[in-house]
């Protein structure tokens, strides 16, 4: 099996395609895996670290109004149609898989144009406009969402795979991850994440929110993001109670147990962290972030708020206490935190990547 997949940009892009890979080196340890991304994004670092072959191609983003960097995009995206092919007719894969981001424009519509199989991955509830356009072309179109078939044409070829995630997320215990950050059972612990490079206002709700609510009775692990630690711990040197009490941390390394320690999670509303917490069946505050592209995480938040499997708080709202008075509606109400967890459950799809690799293998044997 010969398989190229394009994916790029952000994290969101990237890791459900190592996780596809994965899966596919897992079933097929003979399978040759080419990904193909851009020479400025994460993927060129990520992937070959994770041991796979990588080409990169010209290509950039497009700003949505008329500007001299998309007449330079448009001449771009030229160069990387005629690079996408070229690597693509030398390479002769069986089928090739796009995960997101700009990169798999050219990558995936050459290949529909060569009659290679071609399957896309779309983790939000609001389709990124790459995937809007590919759907026409390709022959399967896999969704983390239920709600994307909104958004989307030719739901033929269509299926609600789930997001690929880290599979430590499903083998670590509550027990392990217990243990390993020394939880006391009695005291609730809200975990509260602004993304891997964390996030000015949340950090300053909680500060808010510790400030005024010292005796609470959850204890609050905060992941400031590095360049935002010593700044947190500064403003709130002051107050050794709420120092001792709860837990401040510039970045954690192993958070599929910080996720299976905590009773609730705040955070935003990234296609893949709400696969991560659904997937350990967590409830949730989610506050999506407001400059996402087409404001694609409120969609996300509000497809499991809708639920009841999390809370929604806007970003413009966000604020000390109001963070507060979600936590303490969650955590006070009457089965509120059990009912959440269990409606979060429901929505998790642990075999996403045992899914689409099903749908890779009938695509590559039909």
């Amino acid at each position: 099996m010969k398989v190229v997949i394009s994916g790029g940009g952000t994290g969101g892009h990237i890791y459900p395609a190592i996780a596809i890979a994965n899966k596919i080196k897992e079933k097929n340890p003979q399978a040759e895996i080419l990904f193909i991304g851009t020479e400025k994004g994460l993927e060129s670092e990520i992937v070959p670290k994770e041991g796979y072959n990588f080409k990169a191609i010209p290509v950039s983003y497009l700003k949505r109004k008329i500007s001299l960097h998309n007449l330079k995009s448009a001449g771009l995206l030229m160069k990387g149609l005629l690079e996408a092919r070229r690597i693509l007719k030398q390479y002769k894969p069986d089928v090739v898989i796009g995960t997101g981001g700009f990169v798999c424009g050219p990558v995936l519509f050459m290949a529909a144009n060569l009659k290679i199989k071609t399957i896309i991955h779309e983790s939000n509830v609001f389709p990124g406009l790459t995937n809007r356009i590919l759907a026409r072309y390709v022959d399967r179109v896999a969704l983390s969402f239920e709600e994307a078939k909104r958004h989307l044409k030719y739901h033929e070829k269509m299926i609600v795979t789930g997001n690929p995630i880290r599979e430590d997320f499903l083998k670590i215990t509550e027990e392990e991850a217990n243990n390993k950050y020394q939880k006391n059972s009695d005291t609730p612990l809200v975990l509260v994440v602004g993304g891997s490079g964390g996030s000015i206002k949340l950090n300053n709700a909680i500060i808010e929110l510790l400030k005024k609510h010292s005796n609470n009775n959850f204890e609050v692990l905060l992941v400031t993001g590095k360049n935002h630690y010593s700044s947190v711990v500064e403003k709130l040197s002051n107050n050794k109670q709420i120092l001792e009490k709860n837990r401040i941390v510039p970045y954690i390394n192993d958070m599929p147990y910080a996720l299976k320690a905590c009773d609730l999670i705040v955070c935003s509303a990234g296609a893949m962290t709400i696969a991560e917490i659904t997937a350990a069946g967590k409830a949730s505050i989610l506050i999506p972030k407001s400059y996402t592209a087409e404001n694609h995480q409120e969609y996300n938040a509000k497809a499991l708020a809708d639920k009841n499997a999390a809370l929604m708080i806007k970003e413009s709202e966000l604020s000390g206490e109001t963070l507060y008075e979600k936590i303490e509606s969650v955590l006070n109400q009457s089965n509120g935190l059990v009912n959440m967890m269990k409606a979060s459950k429901a929505e998790g799809k642990v075999l996403a990547t045992e899914n689409i690799y099903k749908e890779i293998y009938q695509l590559i044997t039909n």
